[in-house]
């Protein structure tokens, strides 16, 4: 496994140690405080300062920059525009989207340098590492059987630590997987999911979230709220759910067990007098990211677009800065990363409303990088 152990003074934090020491006079803060996974939803006081110091350490540009995840790799940007981004600090991790074992490590290796090099805070790196996706998106990876092939959580688990293992090798400790729709029918989804029966799917997600997690990995739901039931493909155009949201109760049981992400799909609802989105992408809608995940399901974890470069969105104006207004805490692929920092810091100028809701999303990622032990 590549370490990246990263001290205070390469994060630009020579008075992280002191202020703490000053505030909770404790041996446990001489230095950070190594967390797990585990600890991203406790009540953890010590860990509650950490991340309003490191908060207070970064600058407007730093902070809303935690934000943005480009794309690596075969299907990325090209790598001086992320060498550039990673300069000044103006994203939060990267996708490694489409290459081998040794590009992507090699792609750690020269971001991490980049980033350290300039004082900033540490990136996350994420993978489409689902296990119907591994083995394209990482084509030398060991190879596991699709997802709809698994029968039983057991064979959920063990291929879960494979996959994680195999991350983990990389430096990737972000997995945009399970998939959670129900449906083998749909273009964009079939053999990518676990079946049509909600409480199958709700037990092998919950199995493969459990193990992920268990190996230091991050893990996903994905796609909230349902992409299975509807008609289409949104990698190519806006898909409805047309009345009902059938696939939603199925996350409530993985919030319960901890799932730390939740991804919004690029998913419309429509002939839903509470719910509709009014003919954009449940991404852009703060009626679903917001008063639906957030606060009546009361999920606390990282919310996650699904790529922005997609046919249901790419070609709405102002996209990525409708996502962040409707509450998602980070923005993966948007077509201009430059764009979206700036349009997003000035519309905290003019919103106090939405500053707090900014601040809050950029402290739960850097409390994601504690837990995930990027940053040390």
């Amino acid at each position: 496994m590549i370490k990246r152990i990263v001290g205070i003074a390469a994060l630009g934090l020579l008075s992280l140690q002191a202020c703490m020491a000053q505030s909770t006079p404790s041996p446990r803060t001489a230095t950070l405080h190594p967390y797990e996974l585990d600890d991203f939803f406790k009540q953890e006081k010590l860990l509650d300062e950490q991340v309003e110091l490191i908060y207070k350490s970064m600058t407007p540009e730093q902070r809303v920059g935690q934000m943005i995840v480009p794309a690596a790799g075969r299907l990325g940007k090209p790598d001086a525009e992320l060498d550039e981004l990673v300069r000044r600090g103006w994203i939060g991790g990267v996708l490694l989207l489409n290459g081998t074992t040794s590009s992507f490590k090699k792609y750690v290796h020269r971001f991490d340098s980049i980033s350290q090099a300039n004082s900033h805070l540490p990136l996350v790196y994420s993978a489409d590492a689902e296990p119907s996706l591994i083995n394209r998106k990482i084509s030398d990876s060991q190879k596991v059987p699709k997802t709809s092939e698994l029968k039983d959580t057991s064979e959920v688990i063990a291929v879960a630590h494979t996959i994680a293992h195999q991350l983990k090798d990389i430096g990737i400790l972000y997995n945009y997987a399970p998939v959670t729709d129900l449906s083998l029918q749909n273009a964009a989804i079939g053999n990518r999911s676990f079946g049509s029966d909600p409480a199958q799917v709700e037990r092998m997600n919950k199995a493969f979230i459990l193990a992920t997690q268990a190996d230091g990995v991050a893990a996903t739901a994905k796609h909230f709220p349902g992409h299975g039931l509807v008609q289409g493909d949104s990698h190519k155009k806006l898909v409805y759910i047309d009345g009902d949201m059938k696939e939603v109760g199925v996350y409530k049981g993985l919030i319960d067990a901890g799932v730390l992400s939740i991804m919004v799909g690029h998913i419309a609802v429509q002939n839903n007098p509470r719910y509709n989105t009014g003919g954009e992408p449940a991404t852009l809608s703060r009626t679903i990211v917001t008063d639906l995940l957030k606060n009546e399901m009361g999920y606390k974890g990282i919310i996650t677009t699904d790529a922005m470069n997609m046919g249901a969105v790419a070609a709405i104006p102002n996209a990525s800065l409708k996502a962040a207004k409707a509450g998602i805490d980070m923005i993966l692929m948007p077509l201009k990363e430059k764009e979206t920092l700036f349009a997003i810091l000035a519309e905290m100028d003019k919103d106090p409303a939405f500053k707090k809701q900014v601040e809050e999303s950029v402290k739960k990622i850097i409390r994601f990088k504690l837990c995930l032990g990027v940053i040390r």
